[in-house]
């Protein structure tokens, strides 16, 4: 399945906005940060398990066990504090 995959605020800045990327049927949120991870170098470094990433699938805040369907737009972004 194919899917749009975007970064946000200081994810954008290391990683590009956004990316088409081809899943396995079935894939969750955990599924593809692990995959980007394998990806190594700021991929690694920026969503390591450690780090504090939101994740939300067609603009709804998602969990790690969310399942990803075709065509879903996933974006990545830091936390944000507002005033």
């Amino acid at each position: 399945m194919k899917i749009q995959l975007r970064f946000f605020a200081s994810l954008r800045e290391a990683l590009g906005s956004q990316q088409e990327l081809e899943l396995p049927d079935g894939s969750t949120v955990a599924a593809l940060r692990d995959g980007l991870r394998e990806r190594g170098g700021r991929y690694a470094e920026l969503l390591a398990p450690q780090r504090a990433v939101r994740c939300a699938v067609n603009q709804a805040m998602a969990a790690e066990t969310t399942v990803i369907h075709d065509g879903a737009e996933v974006a990545f972004f830091p936390p944000v504090t507002g005033g």
